[in-house]
Parts: C-alpha cells; sequence; structure tokens
C-alpha cells in the first residue's frame, strides 16, 4: 500500500510546471532531519502532491516517488538524501493553504503544525480529503 506526502517547493526555484516539462527528477535540497527522516521512508509507489511555498501556499499536482531514498549525488555529506519522482496530472483545482487550515481533517497535518517542515506525511484519510478538495 503506498504512502502518501506533500513535498514543498518555492516555484521560482523548481515548479510543477517545471517538473511536468522534465517528466521526471530528483528531488534534493532536504537538509531538515525531520524532513530527511520523511524522505528516506519514501518508497516507490508513493503518492505526492506538490505544494509550491511562499505567494501561493497551495497543492497544485501531483507526482509519484519511483526510487527508494539514495544519498545525494551532488553532496558530500553522507546524511542528505534525495528520491526521484516522475510528474503526474496537475490537480483540477489548487488546494490553498487556508482551505486546509479551515478544514478540520488537517488539524494533525504536519503542513497545518509544522509550516517549515518540506517533507510533510499524509494519511489516507487526509488524502481522499485534498484530492476531494482538488475536485
Amino acid at each position: 500500500m503506498p504512502s502518501y506526502w506533500i513535498l514543498k517547493t518555492e516555484p521560482s526555484a523548481y515548479s510543477y510546471g517545471q517538473l511536468v516539462r522534465d517528466r521526471n527528477t530528483t528531488w534534493d535540497g532536504v537538509k531538515n532531519p525531520l524532513a530527511l527522516k520523511h524522505l528516506r521512508a519514501m518508497q516507490p509507489g508513493d503518492e505526492v502532491l506538490i505544494y509550491h511555498t511562499g505567494d501561493e501556499r497551495q497543492c497544485v499536482g501531483r507526482a509519484r516517488v519511483t526510487s527508494a531514498s539514495y544519498p545525494d549525488p551532488k553532496r558530500k555529506d553522507p546524511k542528505l538524501a534525495v528520491v526521484d519522482l516522475e510528474a503526474g496530472a496537475p490537480l483540477a483545482r489548487s488546494v490553498t493553504l487556508a482551505e486546509i487550515k479551515a478544514d478540520q481533517s488537517f488539524g494533525s497535518l504536519p503542513l497545518v503544525r509544522m509550516p517549515r517542515l518540506s517533507v510533510v506525511p499524509v494519511t489516507p484519510a487526509q488524502w481522499k480529503r485534498l484530492l476531494e478538495l482538488a475536485g
């Protein structure tokens, strides 16, 4: 059974649109210890929502994990890890952080509780609700 995640990115650095154009990417740049723990837990087939930070603050599209985590090939720090992703479909309607915060289903979601965390685990019930909100 796949796990579900939200990956946060600043769209000016790497946007969901760029992932769609690239078709797949290596998700790197994660340095927070808890975010790295979550990244290392990812497995091929896990489902991901891409969340744009900054002025947008919204989930915009889907992706799928295509590799288990492995050491970041660009860095010499063995603590840093990456995963490979492939682009999925854009959401029919973006789901804003304001909508997520207003919905009781997301009271325990780390996106709400720990807003600086860049790799966020999502429960199956929360995943289902996010997709409902996205149409």
